[in-house]
């Protein structure tokens, strides 16, 4: 398992899906995710610390885990299979600690309302990651190189 964290929520130029970019913690692996976009939303608001006037569907989830007297303490990007992604969310609970099927833009809409960890496993990053081979110079260096592959890729590259 590796920690990642929330690089951007950007839009491939293709198909103006929105992708959620995750970037391992220890190095210059990155997942893309193509995700909905009321999820692209939900993330982007927390991120940028926006507030509802009313709770949106991630920030009842919150409310209720809290609720419930349990925590979660991590989500986990699993596996894509069929060209989708599968994540957990791992919930603490009074009780035998549970873990959650979810897509994985609902498991990083709850993250990030929680301060919960982001991982994802081991055989997702080697068959899906894309590495840089070097470190960018800069952000503006990183978020160009980026671009450039938005402009070229497809989900379908990502399929078997």
């Amino acid at each position: 398992m590796h920690e990642m964290v929330i690089y951007g929520v950007s839009f491939d130029m293709v198909g103006k899906q929105p992708i959620v970019l995750l970037k391992t913690v220890d190095g210059n692996r990155f997942l893309p995710i193509w995700i909905g976009h009321a999820e692209a939303s939900a993330i982007l608001m927390k991120l940028q610390g926006t507030e509802s006037p009313r709770p949106m569907t991630h920030d009842l989830i919150t409310e209720m885990v809290d609720g419930l007297q349990a925590e979660v303490s991590r989500v986990t990007v699993t596996e894509m299979r069929d060209n989708t992604f599968y994540a957990l969310i791992h919930l603490r609970t009074p009780g035998p600690d549970v873990e959650i099927d979810s897509r994985p833009s609902d498991a990083i809409a709850v993250a990030v309302r929680t301060g919960a960890p982001i991982f994802a496993s081991d055989d997702l990053l080697d068959e899906n990651a894309i590495e840089f081979e070097h470190e960018p110079e800069d952000d503006e260096d990183m978020v160009e190189k980026f671009k450039e592959f938005l402009d070229q890729v497809t989900p379908e590259d990502f399929a078997d």
